[in-house]
């Protein structure tokens, strides 16, 4: 067998495999979700937001919406040195927007079983 009847059969198989996983895996909303921040920031995603009023003066004095905060835990950072990850009941998460954002922005988050609380949103 020549070597480009040996690429050829090689290249056949690498085709249909790649078509066979993506046909695979194209109706699952699957994830790669394994880092601690992933986690974190995927579990805060998940729940029902609720805004402190410091959080909501903040956003209508810098003509902000609460984009801004969904667009922090789809793409943020969790700082766990100063987050409070200890408590029984409710963590608090600190969360900074990635540095290619044009607003960088710091977020202090509150999750609790069933609900995640904005505690506060400011300016870096």
């Amino acid at each position: 067998m020549t070597f480009v009847q040996r690429l050829g059969y090689y290249s056949s198989g690498l085709v249909l495999g790649t078509i066979a996983v993506a046909f695979f895996f194209s109706g699952k909303k699957s994830s790669c979700d394994y880092s601690p921040t992933a986690r974190v920031l995927k579990n805060i995603r998940n729940k029902n937001h609720y805004y402190s009023p410091e959080t909501l003066s903040f956003l209508v004095d810098n003509k902000l919406d609460t984009v801004v905060v969904n667009t922090i835990l789809q793409n943020g950072k969790v700082d766990f040195g100063k987050s409070n990850t200890k408590l029984d009941s409710c963590k608090t998460y600190v969360i900074y927007s990635r540095k290619k954002d044009t607003l960088q922005l710091q977020l202090k988050i509150k999750n609790c079983s069933t609900e995640a609380t904005v505690l506060s949103l400011k300016r870096l």
